[in-house]
């Protein structure tokens, strides 16, 4: 018995449609991580991106539990002496809030050349309507 290797060509990747409409950030974000890095194929190999595509609708209507809307807190450094910028997830949210699901999913993803890859595999919308109907997406069941 030997010990099946999937090849790069052999891979087959699908496109998934996750309404993220009343889901709780955490929770949705540990699933579209899944579907990226391909853990749910019997053909998962760590060393290969196996994922598919995943298409989020909705991001404007997650939930979070808790304080976590005025309390959580982002922070980005411009690299200049006094760049610290800090914004709270309200304020995100009202700005710009494809990027709030981005942020939670990337930090899930391997912080490698593998995860750069599968994170442009993630394409995130702030209301139901996205331009990727010509690859006929799957409704995911999370």
């Amino acid at each position: 018995m030997k010990t099946y290797a999937v090849k790069a060509s052999e891979i087959e990747r699908q496109w998934w449609v996750v309404d993220a409409a009343d889901l709780t950030l955490g929770r949705l974000a540990t699933r579209i991580a899944t579907l990226l890095e391909g853990k749910h194929k019997p053909t998962y190999s760590p060393h290969i991106d196996t994922g598919d595509h995943v298409v989020v609708i909705n991001a404007a209507r997650i939930r979070v539990t808790g304080n976590k809307l005025v309390q959580k807190r982002y922070y980005r450094h411009s690299g200049y002496p006094g760049g610290l910028k800090e914004e709270s997830l309200q304020a995100l949210m009202a700005r710009k809030p494809e990027l709030v699901i981005e942020r939670a999913v990337k930090g899930m993803l391997p912080q490698n050349r593998i995860g750069r890859a599968m994170i442009k595999k993630l394409k995130v919308y702030g209301g139901p309507d996205h331009p990727h109907q010509a690859q006929q997406p799957v409704a995911a069941e999370l």
